[in-house]
């Protein structure tokens, strides 16, 4: 009598080993679109990543809401050509956030990582709060972007005063 209950369980975690998986390979196959690829993936291919050119001029505080960028088309652009289902965000003094879409990364992902963050943070408590870009530096991280802040917004509305301060601090 003992030896049934034996083959029962056996059965039960054979088939339990077996399945499971098998499920999870085909859900996963059908939520990631066609086209997004995994960031290692990439990089064993030697397939270089292009940023948005949007992402450079924002003028977003990375303590708001991405939601108050007024350009709202702009945050379902793709973050990366080709696109990919997550990257890593990596701050110059260390801080990592990862951005994940399995539809492929878009600006608002990578803004709702960012933001997520430093949405507790007050104005004061950051030295640089605007969000001035991203930088995809192969040399350094072929599966990170360099996130990039400044002190101001860097789009002046109207003008071009702030953009010629900048330029005058620069030189």
């Amino acid at each position: 009598m003992s030896g049934e209950p034996l083959t029962k369980v056996d059965s039960a975690v054979q088939g339990l080993g077996t399945s499971p998986p098998k499920e999870t390979k085909h859900r996963r196959a059908s939520s990631s679109a066609a086209g997004v690829m995994n960031i290692n993936d990439l990089e064993a291919q030697g397939i270089e990543l292009q940023i948005a050119k949007e992402t450079q001029k924002t003028g977003w505080k990375i303590n708001t809401s991405p939601s108050t960028i007024e350009e709202k088309d702009m945050l379902k652009k793709l973050l990366t050509t080709p696109p990919v289902k997550k990257i890593d965000l990596h701050f110059p003094l260390g801080l990592e956030v990862t951005a994940r879409n399995l539809k492929g990364v878009t600006i608002k992902d990578a803004l709702d990582a960012i933001h997520k963050q430093f949405k507790k943070r007050a104005d004061d408590e950051l030295d640089e709060p605007y969000l001035k870009g991203f930088e995809w530096d192969k040399e350094e991280s072929w599966t990170k972007l360099i996130v990039h802040l400044s002190k101001d917004a860097g789009v002046a509305p109207g003008g071009g005063s702030k953009k010629k301060k900048k330029q005058a601090a620069d030189e």
